[in-house]
């Protein structure tokens, strides 16, 4: 018997099974949720006074149940986490407290950016998780739409009119998309 009599169909050669799949969802989740808390972290050490601050506080609340949601989920599954959670814990805050030092517009630029990122991402997710995991695609959904409203307060606060707003949502997204693609492997 050939290997491709036990390969499920639609699945080459060096894809990753259905359980290593979910592993990977859950895995760079966790990771995606633990930057984004320390995003907002770095935001609040520079914005944490100013008007802004209420507003990123509230997002951060989200992130923050986000995080614990995907912590359990690897502790209950079982899911290694990925080996870079202390680049992203640095890499995290570095972009939130840069950009907020740029100005409320630029912290909400960043926003806007790694949101729409995510809403991709999430919405990948959910499209190629089945009903055998119907539960984790639930979350997957339900968080996008949060992330969704976070790039809606993004950009009802001026996230537009930051300095460079192109440029420098262009590489938010850039470093976004690179560092999923690590946590999911790393």
């Amino acid at each position: 018997m050939t290997d491709t009599a036990h390969r499920p169909p639609n699945r080459m050669p060096g894809d990753p099974t259905p359980r290593q799949r979910v592993e990977r969802i859950i895995r760079v989740d966790h990771a995606g949720e633990y930057g984004a808390v320390r995003i907002y972290e770095g935001q609040l050490a520079v914005l944490g006074r100013s008007p802004a601050g209420p507003v990123i506080r509230k997002m951060a609340v989200q992130e923050r149940q986000h995080l614990d949601t995907f912590g359990d989920l690897i502790a209950r599954r079982r899911v290694r986490p990925t080996a870079l959670l202390p680049l992203w814990h640095v890499a995290g805050f570095a972009l939130g407290a840069g950009t907020a030092l740029l100005g409320p517009r630029a912290a909400m630029a960043c926003t806007v950016a790694v949101e729409e990122v995510i809403d991709d991402h999430y919405a990948r997710q959910v499209e190629h998780l089945e009903d055998d995991e119907a539960e984790l695609r639930d979350t997957c959904e339900a968080f996008r739409q949060e992330e969704l409203d976070h790039r809606d307060v993004g950009l009802a606060h001026g996230a537009e009119g930051a300095p460079g707003y192109l440029p420098l949502t262009l590489a938010i997204k850039a470093g976004s998309r690179l560092a999923i693609w690590l946590s999911e492997r790393i």
